[in-house]
């Protein structure tokens, strides 16, 4: 009878020391994971430093390796003093166990970029959450197949109509800056510019019409901004690197928001049109259309085997030529006009071009972009000065041999350092001079192809460039028709490497109507 009644009485005990048991099993079993995981990062440790032997290059951190360094002096002009310290490439670290072999010379660019090595994952994988997988993360045949499907939509004949799109969109912008100029003081075009690309590739994208950008698109271009600051911090930030770590982060919980904002405003856009191509109304009105948006050439392509993209697959390439198209132009067309307020003497020659190509005429034609020369070679000065994307990443999947005799197995990671290959003071004298007839037919012959690649190069190179060149081509021809630029010598921009090349405090220029223009 004592034995009956004290079970009852045991029952929470017995369950308590379950419970404590399960407790200690779940957190051994962490333990071993955690050391598991810990084993692998310092064998894939060895095996990068190793492999990276024959380079000499900056001392690290016994924790952040250059990382800390880099983010404390600015990781742009500090790479270019350690390239001329140690010529051809170095090991860059960030943390201890994130190792690559930084290169910024032009035969160690073609030794790897003129292959198909795959992006490095350590890097693109944080890309996964955001766009998905998409042309920039894709390797293999899926990426092959992908890239078959895609270039019908960059097309030259895909690209004419958009030069009015891309007009469109520039007067709009310029009407803003009209106002902002007459109150005499210098304000800050980068994100006036961002609106503005983000404007012209919804038209692009998505065929959207001429209302401007509503409060979901503002929202949208916000989460991108967010996203692509994140991301910057995250590659840099050696606690971040785990995926279940971050996820728990105020920080990793701040990304999957921006990631919800870009992925809803995609999937509605998505939906919309599809809706619309069930409705026969609304699918004649596409047809009768002045151009294909990239929406409809996704919609409607197909392989040799009649295979479609799904609907993820459709996302993520969306979500892909967004980002891309927006942010890189953003950055470029900024840049260019804060080279143009630097350079009177080259704002001036452009403008006349300009004005001599458009004649009595008030707006330009597909043609005119050939046309305009000079302003082609200021352009192509600027994005060597400030590449939109300074810095990419690949792994390799074959051993490569460099062209002084050293050489990386497979596996190994690479980082080009476009910024610093654009300033190699072996090909480009006085780097830092803004001259762009080094872009003149005849200084081009005979320069080593891989050293300008504000696109990257070789078979993985960007898909738009050529959308992105006549979208600078015509934004910069508007610019310069409509005001006269000038620095802010009080408001020097600040570079900063968010991913593309942003300025930590804005680019301030004043501006100096000119007229109506165009």
């Amino acid at each position: 009878r004592r034995l009956v009644a004290a079970t009852p009485a045991m029952v929470p005990a017995l369950l308590s020391l379950s419970l404590s048991r399960l407790g200690l099993w779940a957190l051994g079993l962490i333990l071993v994971l955690g050391f598991l995981k810990f084993i692998r990062l310092l064998v894939r440790r060895q095996f990068l430093a190793k492999a990276m032997d024959s380079f000499p290059g900056p001392p690290t951190h016994w924790l952040f390796g250059h990382a800390l360094e880099i983010q404390q002096t600015g990781s742009l002009d500090k790479v270019v003093s350690w390239a001329h310290q140690f010529p051809y490439a170095h090991p860059l670290w960030f943390g201890q166990f994130l190792g690559f072999l930084n290169i910024y010379e032009p035969d160690y660019a073609k030794a790897v970029y003129s292959r198909g090595d795959p992006k490095a994952p350590d890097v693109y994988n944080y890309f996964l959450q955001w766009i998905g997988k998409g042309l920039l993360v894709l390797d293999g045949p899926t990426w092959f197949q992908h890239r078959k499907l895609l270039t019908p939509g960059f097309h030259y004949d895909v690209l004419k109509p958009y030069v009015k799109v891309f007009a469109d969109s520039t007067h709009t912008m310029l009407d803003k800056w009209e106002e902002k100029a007459r109150k005499d003081k210098s304000f800050d075009i980068f994100s006036d510019v961002g609106h503005m690309a983000l404007d012209t590739l919804m038209k692009c994208t998505f065929g959207k019409g001429n209302s401007g950008l509503g409060h979901r698109d503002h929202n949208y271009y916000l989460a991108v901004s967010d996203l692509t600051l994140l991301m910057q911090q995250r590659i840099a930030s050696l606690q971040y690197h785990d995926d279940f770590i971050y996820w728990l982060t105020p920080h990793g919980r701040r990304f999957l928001r921006a990631c919800q904002v870009a992925h809803d405003h995609t999937d509605q856009v998505i939906r919309e049109r599809k809706a619309a191509l069930q409705d026969e109304k609304e699918q004649k009105k596409i047809q009768n259309r002045r151009h294909l948006d990239f929406l409809d050439i996704l919609l409607g392509a197909r392989d040799e085997n009649g295979t479609k993209l799904s609907d993820a697959d459709l996302r993520a390439e969306v979500d892909t030529f967004m980002f891309e198209g927006h942010d890189t132009t953003t950055s470029g067309i900024s840049w260019f006009l804060y080279c143009m307020a630097l350079n009177p003497e080259h704002q001036h020659r452009c403008r006349e071009e300009v004005r001599e190509i458009l004649g009595d005429r008030d707006s330009f034609q597909w043609d005119d972009l050939g046309k305009m020369t000079y302003l082609t070679m200021c352009i192509k000065e600027s994005l060597r000065l400030y590449p939109p994307v300074p810095q990419v990443y690949r792994q390799l999947s074959k051993p490569v041999s460099f062209v002084d005799g050293r050489s990386l197995p497979a596996g190994s990671l690479i980082s080009l350092h476009i910024y610093a290959l654009h300033r190699n003071s072996a090909v480009w004298p006085d780097p830092e001079v803004f001259d762009p007839l080094r872009f003149s037919p005849e200084n081009v012959t005979g320069r080593h192809p891989f050293a300008f690649m504000p696109f990257s190069a070789g078979p993985r190179n960007c898909i738009g460039q050529q959308f992105a060149m006549n979208e600078m081509k015509v934004v910069a021809a508007l610019c310069l028709l409509r005001f006269e630029f000038a620095v802010d010598p009080l408001q020097p921009p600040i570079k900063l490497l968010q991913l593309v090349l942003r300025s930590k405090n804005g680019i301030y220029l004043h501006l100096k109507p000119l007229g109506s223009g165009t």
